[in-house]
């Protein structure tokens, strides 16, 4: 610890340290005053993160996963409320990230500048008889205004959006980028991860396997029937039985149903996506760090299909998410899916397209 002054304030200041005043307002003063002159130092060198909605359900979760993130060096928290609780309860933790808050619409560029990641799980969450439809009167205005941020603070940062309707936010985002002249197709990336993880851990009970052995591609979006997974390419390979694909597939496109109505009101998926989003920061961190082969699946840009967006594998890499992969092959069950998946997923991307160039 460093202390400004001469020798009589800092002998002063540390006798003052080891016998504190009896009064709360000298003791709030001087722990000020230490604070004020430490220097936070990181630990190892690593990579910048803000969090936008770092108070809500799924934000203080995922802030404190983030800070446990050997490869994030500085984190910053922010939200419209709660943001300074969250960041002391967060910032005590012995790992290497520094932690900083911000509070309220005039410290939004402070926490967006010089980020190299940016992750956006702002909104209000999903309700009992709430479609993810409703969510987006709501929603599509968040997103807007932070996107509006990133453009102007950290136009280079990768963009990790779970915001719902995730099928509708995303282009809203490319659409502000576009208008802002900073987008970047490979840096905007919609997070389905939680979809995989759904389809990993059920697709495991059926088999009777360790959840962290099983591959599932999931791709087309993330909401309901959008929500595809590709059971003829489950890794290790395996066959189902009608029963089980129906079984499998309906509970995956329906997982956060489950959870909502299983909370009763109190909330919804907010931890199982607070690790999902944890999960992919992490991908993108070692794709931006140069490590070879991250492949995750992601809703991005993408000419996979005839639509603008689509969820399916991709290689992350430092320049963000630099290739995208093919569907493979599907089988008949899949490729009905997949019009159903497209026809739903047409209307919510043009949604979202309208909002902003309404």
């Amino acid at each position: 610890m460093e202390f400004r002054g001469d020798a009589n304030q800092r002998i002063a200041m540390i006798s003052a340290h080891l016998q504190p005043s009896s009064t709360p307002q000298m003791e709030a003063k001087n722990s000020v005053i230490e604070r004020e002159n430490c220097r936070a130092k990181g630990g190892n060198p690593g990579f910048k993160v803000a969090i936008l909605g770092a108070a809500g359900g799924i934000g203080q979760s995922l802030s404190l996963l983030m800070k446990m993130n050997p490869l994030v060096s500085l984190l910053h928290l922010y939200d419209v409320v709660n943001a300074p609780g969250v960041t002391a309860d967060v910032s005590h933790m012995d790992t290497g990230a520094v932690v900083r808050g911000f509070l309220g619409a005039k410290q939004l560029e402070d926490a967006l500048t010089g980020m190299d990641l940016v992750i956006i799980p702002a909104g209000i969450p999903r309700k009992p008889g709430m479609t993810r439809d409703d969510l987006f009167k709501i929603n599509a205005g968040i997103v807007k205004t932070l996107c509006e941020g990133v453009s102007k603070c950290c136009p280079n940062a990768i963009v990790n959006l779970i915001s719902n309707p995730v099928n509708s936010t995303v282009p809203i985002a490319a659409e502000v980028f576009k208008k802002a002249g900073t987008y970047d197709p490979k840096k905007l990336l919609g997070v389905t991860t939680l979809d995989v993880a759904r389809a990993n851990t059920f697709v495991a009970e059926v088999l009777g396997l360790d959840p962290r052995e099983v591959d599932v591609p999931v791709v087309g979006g993330h909401a309901g029937v959008t929500i595809l997974p590709l059971l003829s390419q489950v890794k290790p390979p395996s066959s189902f039985t009608p029963q089980e694909i129906e079984y499998l597939t309906n509970r995956i496109q329906n997982g956060g149903t489950e959870v909502v109505e299983a909370k009763a009101g109190a909330g919804s998926a907010t931890l199982s996506m607070a690790y999902a989003a944890s999960k992919f920061a992490d991908a993108c961190l070692r794709g931006l760090r140069g490590d070879a082969n991250v492949i995750e699946c992601s809703f991005v840009a993408s000419q996979v299909t005839e639509l603008a967006f689509f969820a399916t594998k991709v290689r992350l890499g430092r320049t963000g998410a630099e290739e995208v992969y093919q569907l493979g092959p599907l089988n008949e069950y899949e490729r009905i899916g997949l019009d159903k998946a497209k026809e739903e997923l047409a209307g919510s991307i043009q949604k979202g397209v309208e909002f902003i160039r309404k």
